[in-house]
């Protein structure tokens, strides 16, 4: 089966003073995949997200963002932005970053300003509904609904965000990320904090975005029973560099993985160690 890349990180590094932060880091991610990007906590994964998503501009490296054969975006020269309105990259953050005082539903429709405004032309059509905003605003709370029963929050939708469990929010803020139709949706550790029955929640939303909206997925993740079971590649990071690159199967065997996890320097040592544990 042909996987066609979406995007393509090259010879990434990002220098921080005397600080190397990432170094030479090359990886690709494919459309409609589930890519995780795994490591011990220091390995520069949200830096990596920073550079992608246009927060960081890299010390070195390319890093293009395919739409066709003939739309490239070279990432690394966009602003933050452009890389979400143009590039269709959405993104999510460690710290939840809802508006907590407007409603479930408000967030989704938050998430819509940009082409409501375009619809509005700028002008004083918004305020009186008519036009094209009028149809424009139909189809933003129409899909804004779509993602509140995706998400399982449909129950939910005129509640303050601020008063939902911590795992719903997280559901939210995903589906809110989805309401900008991104081709790329980022993910920085969204299981994080969360119980097993909010893990599984949060499992079956992101299988429902690869496989009904075609959507590809880059996720950082601490919780390995979430890669290992949602993943199609996993990206390894240590100290800045990649050790290993494949499916779950290939990664969770690798004897560098299993070294840099267990935080020693042998890795057939490592392998005798977690051959002693199983």
């Amino acid at each position: 089966m042909t996987r066609n890349t979406l995007l393509e990180v090259e010879h990434l590094s990002m220098k921080f003073g005397g600080l190397m932060a990432i170094n030479d880091l090359s990886f690709n991610a494919y459309e409609g995949e589930i890519t995780a990007l795994i490591g011990p906590n220091g390995a520069g994964k949200t830096t990596v997200f920073n550079c992608i998503t246009g927060f960081y501009k890299p010390t070195m490296g390319m890093i293009r963002f395919k739409h066709s054969e003939n739309k490239i975006y070279q990432l690394e020269q966009m602003p933050d932005f452009r890389i979400t309105a143009h590039a269709k990259v959405a993104r999510t953050f460690q710290n939840i970053r809802l508006f907590s005082g407007m409603t479930v539903l408000e967030n989704l429709l938050v998430a819509q300003h940009n082409k409501l405004m375009k619809a509005s032309g700028f002008t004083v059509l918004g305020l009186v509904g008519i036009g094209p905003y009028r149809k424009e605003a139909k189809s933003a709370i129409e899909l804004a609904r779509f993602w509140l029963e995706k998400a399982n929050l449909t129950e939910r939708a005129d509640d303050p965000a601020g008063d939902l469990p911590y795992g719903a929010q997280r559901r939210l803020e995903i589906a809110r990320a989805m309401c900008t139709e991104p081709r790329l949706l980022c993910l920085d550790e969204p299981a994080a904090g969360l119980n097993p029955r909010e893990s599984h929640a949060l499992n079956e939303l992101l299988r429902a975005i690869r496989t009904e909206t075609g959507t590809s997925i880059l996720l950082i993740e601490h919780d390995m029973s979430v890669v290992m079971e949602i993943s199609d590649h996993i990206v390894v990071l240590e100290y800045g560099q990649k050790i290993s690159d494949g499916d779950p199967a290939h990664v969770k065997s690798d004897p560098k993985v299993i070294a840099a996890y267990l935080g020693v320097d042998d890795e057939e040592e490592a392998v005798k160690i977690v051959g002693g544990i199983v």
